[in-house]
């Protein structure tokens, strides 16, 4: 039995970070584990600007520990008026790396998002001009496709066309969530991706309705059938080379979770990869770890391995009900629950 997991230092290639007291509140999880991030621009105002993208990096530098390696990988959040000239502004800045379709209305902070795909054709352009890679949160919002349905309408609608049209372009099919997501991807050009996050991982939708309703598990997209979830573990454990890790980490307070109209959000970062490491071992696949979290992710980003190294160890501990964020509390994922495997290193 492995009780002892060295692996190369991993990248979490989806984070919400937030700002503020509450980033600084949840950074340390994520530096902790991680070597490099892609951190979402979903913020309020939303990070439009390759000036917005650097004044945010120097906030979350400003967070961190002297001394701590931790790179965040900047993007841009996608409008119907993005131009071109800031496309290749932000291809040009080496601290950004990506650009990010949120369909507008589709999840938090989303309401500046992308109307219809057409509005953003010229952004996408200079996109693959420069060679910039495009990450979409595949949903759409038609108020008349169910919401277990929208990643498959996503494929249908748009993210087929666009591959179609824009062939040179690097896309980032983000946290996928079923079957046909997965047949997408796996059967997809050498330009498409996924990333695949620890609580589709660990749970179907049933588990939001374990006991009751259980808001702490609500995200976007939202969780799916069983066979969606043993789908995506074989994705992520396959050694398919265009899976990789993105844990979508994104914090909300405990009060705004178990509300009226909850948010979606799972935060993970403060257990992401032991979590994943206890999915590998279920899947009788711990071999196949380091180049889901560390390797597959790096090559399809043109980015070199990380140095460093972090070791996990076969040793059971439990995951607090809250952890601190802000001036509040935010539930976390397996919140009560032992988890097997912990970062000796931390």
């Amino acid at each position: 039995m492995t009780t002892t997991l060295a692996l190369r230092r991993p990248d979490d290639f989806h984070l919400h970070l937030r700002d503020g007291a509450r980033m600084a509140s949840v950074i340390q999880d994520s530096a902790r584990r991680f070597a490099r991030a892609i951190v979402m621009p979903n913020l309020n105002p939303p990070i439009t600007t390759v000036t917005a993208a650097l004044e945010y990096r120097s906030r979350i530098l400003a967070c961190l520990n002297e001394g701590q390696d931790f790179t965040p990988m900047m993007t841009l959040f996608l409008t119907d008026h993005t131009s071109p000239a800031e496309i290749h502004a932000a291809a040009a800045c080496e601290h950004i790396y990506a650009a990010k379709l949120y369909p507008a209305g589709s999840t938090t902070n989303s309401e500046h998002g992308v109307t219809a795909i057409e509005s953003v054709h010229t952004a996408l352009e200079a996109m693959q001009e420069a060679g910039l890679p495009l990450l979409v949160h595949g949903e759409v919002t038609d108020p008349h496709v169910d919401v277990f349905d929208r990643e498959a309408a996503f494929i249908d609608r748009v993210l087929t066309p666009l591959l179609q049209r824009f062939r040179k372009l690097r896309v980032v099919f983000e946290h996928i969530t079923t079957r046909e997501a997965v047949h997408f991807v796996r059967n997809g050009p050498d330009t498409l991706a996924a990333t695949i996050t620890p609580h589709h991982l660990l749970n179907g939708r049933s588990a939001m309705f374990d006991g009751g309703l259980r808001p702490h598990l609500y995200c976007l997209p939202v969780l799916k059938r069983e066979e969606d979830r043993q789908a995506l573990v074989q994705a992520a454990v396959g050694g398919h080379p265009r899976f990789f890790l993105g844990t979508d980490s994104a914090p909300h307070p405990r009060t705004a979770k178990e509300s009226a109209c909850g948010c979606a959000g799972i935060y993970s970062a403060h257990g992401a990869l032991e979590l994943y490491a206890q999915i590998f071992e279920s899947a009788g696949a711990l071999n196949q770890l380091e180049q889901f979290a560390a390797g597959n992710g790096a090559v399809f980003y043109g980015l070199p391995g990380n140095s460093g190294r972090v070791t996990l160890e076969k040793r059971d501990w439990r995951v607090p009900d809250t952890l601190p964020f802000g001036d509040g509390e935010v539930v976390p994922l397996f919140a009560g629950e032992v988890c097997h495997w912990s970062l000796t290193d931390a």
